[in-house]
């Protein structure tokens, strides 16, 4: 027999299930519905309903979920309809700022390295690039968990504001990477597939397809300014430190950080300039909610509503 102790209230099952039909009717109108939206939902649906401690996880996990729901929805609106795409000036002011001569050629560093790479550097690279979302979700998990979940919540929300503010600049600037130009020249063509660039590399030496498959769902090739893979390992990193965690933890975080900088350059995915970007992105959100938002009262009584409600 179900306790209807742990059942939510009328309104909250309401709320969430016309919130869901929504988002699957939407998605499968205006993206094309997936197998994994219909995963995500049903997974958030079952942890809402199962217990009083599951609701509390699938609430305080929002933040993440919009930030995918918002990734994937730029497919419906791409940002090269709202400005121009940058191909050629991104690459020029690469090549003026950070040149590197080659045998009397002057490349941009991921000519560079597409041409002078080694095998030790390229799985290593794979490695770097393929913590870039796991270990920060991870790492608010693990907030969760030991249920410091005013500095989760505090996490998951700049975590998602920094994506917003990424996000707003692939649409102020559309920017074409570094492989982009290496292969297609400067001139845009649109609906460009998703390209492994050095990645392929890794993928080659495991005999694996995992970035592949990952960069063939490329919501937008357009969108490498600024470099959001430079940019979440900084924020990881910064509430890592504000948790005073584990000196250990530090150093593993800042190496993958440095690692994930150095890949994006590396394996044509990012110009140094994009990297420089995200990493000022990330900052400068964290800045703007701890020394902004939290300090104004409307978001200050939103954000302890929600930290009563998911709170241990």
């Amino acid at each position: 027999m179900i306790n209807n102790s742990i059942l939510p209230s009328k309104k909250e099952t309401l709320t969430v299930t016309v919130l869901t039909v929504l988002f699957i009717l939407l998605t499968a109108t205006c993206v094309g519905l997936r197998p994994e939206h219909l995963f995500m939902s049903a997974l958030f649906l079952i942890l809402f309903f199962a217990s009083r401690t599951t609701r509390k996880l699938a609430v305080g996990l929002l933040p993440f979920v919009i930030f995918g729901i918002s990734y994937d929805w730029m497919r419906v609106y791409p940002n090269y309809q709202v400005n121009p795409i940058d191909v050629e000036g991104l690459y020029n002011l690469e090549k003026s700022w950070f040149g590197v001569n080659d045998n009397g050629t002057l490349l941009i560093p991921s000519e560079y390295f597409a041409a002078h790479h080694w095998l030790l550097t390229d799985f290593l690279a794979g490695i770097f690039y393929l913590c870039w979302v796991p270990v920060p979700i991870a790492f608010g998990l693990w907030l969760y968990w030991v249920k410091d979940r005013s500095l989760y919540l505090r996490y998951s929300m700049v975590f998602l504001f920094v994506n917003l503010i990424g996000f707003a600049g692939y649409y102020i600037h559309p920017a074409a990477p570094p492989w982009y130009a290496i292969n297609y020249g400067f001139e845009a063509v649109l609906n460009t597939p998703g390209n492994t660039a050095g990645l392929a590399r890794f993928d080659q030496l495991t005999g694996l397809s995992i970035f592949d498959s990952i960069y063939g769902r490329n919501a937008n090739v357009f969108a490498a300014v600024p470099s959001l893979h430079a940019a979440y390992m900084v924020v990881a990193l910064c509430y890592a430190i504000i948790k005073r965690s584990h000196i250990a933890v530090i150093i593993l975080f800042t190496i993958i950080m440095l690692g994930i900088w150095f890949t994006a350059v590396y394996t044509s995915h990012h110009y140094i300039i994009d990297v420089t970007l995200g990493i000022l992105c990330a900052l400068a959100g964290i800045l703007v909610f701890e020394k902004g938002l939290m300090k104004m009262r409307w978001f200050k009584n939103f954000f302890n509503r929600y930290y009563n409600y998911i709170k241990a």
